[in-house]
């Protein structure tokens, strides 16, 4: 047998091999995953409840922002414990709101969306980053996306007086709407400023005494 050719069936002999060992360790790593399966749904609640209590926590009420109806939210008072520490707390409530509303009907979040990170800045700018579920199983409409972002607006705005304003993205990107009409490439204001009631400018009231 040529030379050339004994070296070129050798060298396909071990292409052979390797082919065979990394299918026999792919076959391994599938049979491990089919015996463990992660859900999405175990991932998230290991993601949401990682992190969250902490011992100085303290069951107080706070207000969860759910459905009311077809294109509104109403407070709910849900006695949960929270952290003093704005960012924990943050997670918390939006926990609450994800997790637990009160009847299906007054969900306003995906049962299967998780919030991957928050984040709160200095200058009171929260950003909340959401997994993809958010937007693609949030019903498309002004009403339904809208609530939605209410419910976690005003959850947020309710129970850190700290946040000035809110960033939402989406698997830690930037998109242009939740799931078609509202547009999510701005801020949501929070905790505005308490508006001033107008004073009676001192003369004016001077003028306004002597004409009496």
């Amino acid at each position: 047998m040529p030379r050339n050719l004994k070296i070129t069936l050798a060298i396909l002999a071990v292409a052979v091999l390797i082919g065979l060992i990394s299918l026999r360790g792919l076959d391994r790593r599938i049979q491990r995953l089919s015996e463990n399966p992660t859900t999405e749904e175990q991932a998230r609640r290991e993601l949401l409840e990682t992190g969250i209590s902490t011992p100085t926590d303290l069951k107080v009420q706070t207000k969860i922002y759910w459905a009311a109806g077809p294109d509104k939210t109403a407070p709910v008072q849900v006695a949960i414990a929270l952290s003093a520490d704005p960012v924990k707390r943050a997670k918390q409530v939006l926990s609450e709101l994800i997790e637990n509303p009160p009847t299906e009907d007054q969900r306003t979040i995906p049962a299967d969306a998780a919030l991957l990170g928050f984040y709160l800045l200095p200058d009171g700018t929260a950003i909340a980053d959401f997994s993809d579920v958010l937007a693609t199983k949030t019903p498309s409409g002004i009403l339904s996306e809208g609530m939605a972002v209410d419910s976690i607006r005003l959850t947020l705005e309710s129970s850190i007086p700290s946040i000035s304003r809110l960033k939402i993205l989406i698997h830690g990107q930037e998109v242009d709407t939740l799931a078609g009409n509202v547009d999510l490439t701005g801020f949501f204001a929070l905790n505005p400023p308490t508006a001033r009631i107008p004073t009676t400018p001192p003369s004016a009231a001077a003028q306004s005494g002597s004409r009496k």
